[in-house]
């Protein structure tokens, strides 16, 4: 999991694994592992869920961790569109580190009011590019399951 701080990367996890939200936030320190055993398309599918701390500082830090990844979740909070270039700028980075990986970008806090302040059409540079976008909220738990298998989807095949 890599995106800049606040985006909701524990609470996806938690939502995922356990099924539960809170509303406090919580500060990852470091790096946070997490377990869930899947299936996709008959095949068992362990994913190790690291959920790695948001902060600009740590970054360098995260992309050691990338290095043992087969895949990953960049994760952006649709009401703060900064959020979309941060995931940009780590996506070259983990390129950079250990080139391409199979990777889903979550649009995080869907639940909130208010709208994405994009235009269809600015997404489509990135889509065309390999990205794919899933539409999620930890707190009511749209999205998570979908965002989560299809990644796993993509790294059996």
């Amino acid at each position: 999991m890599l995106g800049t701080f606040a985006v909701g990367k524990t609470s996806l996890i938690r939502r995922y694994v356990r099924g539960v939200f809170d509303e406090k936030y919580l500060t990852t320190m470091g790096a946070k592992v997490d377990k869930k055993n899947v299936r996709v398309a008959d095949v068992g599918v362990d994913l190790l869920l690291w959920d790695l701390n948001g902060e600009d500082r740590f970054q360098a830090l995260s992309m050691e961790y990338a290095r043992g990844a087969a895949g990953y979740l960049l994760v952006i909070d649709r009401t703060r569109p900064a959020t979309l270039e941060a995931a940009h700028a780590l996506q070259q980075k983990v390129l950079h580190a250990v080139g391409p990986l199979p990777f889903i970008v979550l649009v995080n806090k869907s639940d909130l009011p208010g709208h994405w302040d994009r235009q269809p059409g600015d997404l489509d540079a990135l889509r065309a590019g390999g990205w794919v976008f899933v539409e999620t909220s930890a707190r009511t738990g749209t999205g998570v399951d979908e965002a989560f298998m299809s990644l796993a989807s993509r790294l059996i095949d």
